[in-house]
């Protein structure tokens, strides 16, 4: 049926068969108006959709024809999960915790603080610097699970090593109760092959988990993450993709993820390297305007940005002492094998040595010698990769093949 206004903010309408709550309605010059919404029902929940009441037919839901149905469940169990859903949905305002720290795990007051630095901000942005075994993962969660409560996080990507992708979904699960879908190439081809040509894959699943190896594909990925969009990034490990002196593939990545969202978080355990730079870089991925390139910084010019602790520094808030470190040097003799195998290394003259990629081969020589250190296997596997690789380079380039050729 034809409106003849336009309906408020918040009212519900079927549009298409589907239930759409109405956002806002602006006045269409075709006539009528367009109407922002986003998605009730199952089928198309949570979706964003543009409406013209002239070109469709908009049945306005009248709260005062709402049907009551007498509840019969014991215990009045299905209203008060009504009621309960309803609560959860709700948004919250503040920077108090009142999701992350009924998590399964023992909340400890330091690992609080980022998820309250990042809700007094107006954009969530964050670099979680503590050091090894103190709990980054958890912290993110917290984080996570605190916006989600207020609704600011319904899309959610992860970004880690491919080693270290079980592990935080074990964590998010266990711990939150957050599902994060593990993507990878695989499975994104999966999905292209279930979508429309045009639909973005990145937008099928909206808490996902990826590695940066597979996000490197630059060729292939890079059209698809300028036009997704999340609520919530976090990207682990993000020393890897700070700048170094030049751009490489993963810090690329991250710039262009860090333009993707609205709320960012940066988990390091070692946030710098020794060069101004590097750690800037990552400070503009927060947030590009704090620091110009080249800029003379000090820390007081990005606390805010930043968490960082080491164990000192919150061992009064442990329940135990962290174990302290203990190093002991033993010495053993070589065996007349090993003496003559590192012998053999150390006379080892490799074809890259007379050429300009000198550095190379003493790099290859030293691999070697701590892959020894490990096991003779391990040294034996070492050279018989580079072995494969020397031949599968002559066959693609067959001009270029030295007859003798050296690992």
């Amino acid at each position: 049926m034809q409106l003849k206004q336009a309906p408020a903010p918040g009212a519900r309408a079927l549009i298409r068969d589907e239930e759409w709550i109405v956002q806002n309605a602006d006045v269409c010059q075709l006539g009528g108006w367009q109407l922002n919404c986003i998605g009730v029902s199952e089928t198309v929940r949570n979706r964003r959709a543009l409406f013209l009441s002239q070109l469709e037919e908009v049945t306005l839901i009248d709260p005062a024809k709402t049907e009551l149905v007498l509840d019969d469940s014991p215990g009045f169990i299905a209203s008060r999960l009504y009621v309960e859903a309803k609560l959860r949905q709700s948004a919250l305002q503040g920077d108090a915790i009142v999701q992350g720290h009924k998590a399964v795990m023992d909340a400890l007051p330091f690992q609080l603080v980022p998820a309250h630095q990042v809700l007094r901000q107006l954009r969530p942005r964050l670099l979680i610097a503590d050091t090894v075994g103190l709990g980054k993962t958890l912290e993110a969660g917290i984080l996570t699970a605190e916006l989600m409560r207020r609704g600011r996080a319904r899309r959610v990507l992860v970004v880690t090593t491919k080693s270290m992708m079980l592990q935080f979904q074990q964590e998010f699960w266990n711990r939150f109760t957050i599902s994060l879908t593990r993507l990878d190439s695989a499975g994104i081809q999966r999905i292209r092959r279930e979508i429309p040509a045009n639909h973005n894959p990145f937008n099928y699943y909206d808490r996902t988990i990826i590695s940066v190896d597979t996000l490197k594909r630059d060729s292939e990925y890079r059209h698809y993450l300028e036009s997704a969009w999340w609520d919530l990034i976090i990207i682990d490990e993000a020393h890897n993709v700070s700048y170094k002196g030049n751009r490489t593939q993963g810090n690329r990545l991250a710039s262009l993820l860090a333009s993707r969202s609205d709320a960012l978080v940066l988990l390091t355990a070692t946030p710098h390297n020794g060069k101004r730079d590097s750690f800037a870089s990552l400070m503009r991925m927060l947030d590009p305007t704090v620091l110009p390139a080249g800029a003379d910084y000090t820390r007081d010019d990005v606390a805010h940005l930043f968490v960082r602790r080491f164990k000192k520094d919150v061992k009064d808030q442990m329940r135990q002492d962290f174990p302290e470190r203990e190093v002991f040097r033993l010495e053993r003799p070589a065996s007349a094998a090993e003496n003559a195998a590192f012998s053999c290394l150390a006379n080892l003259k490799l074809a890259t040595d007379a050429s300009h990629q000198r550095e190379g081969a003493m790099l290859f020589r030293t691999t070697l010698e701590k892959a020894l250190f490990s096991s003779p296997a391990a040294c034996l596997q070492t050279i018989n990769e580079r072995l494969r690789k020397l031949k599968a380079k002559d066959a693609a380039h067959p001009r270029h093949r030295c007859p003798q050729r050296a690992a």
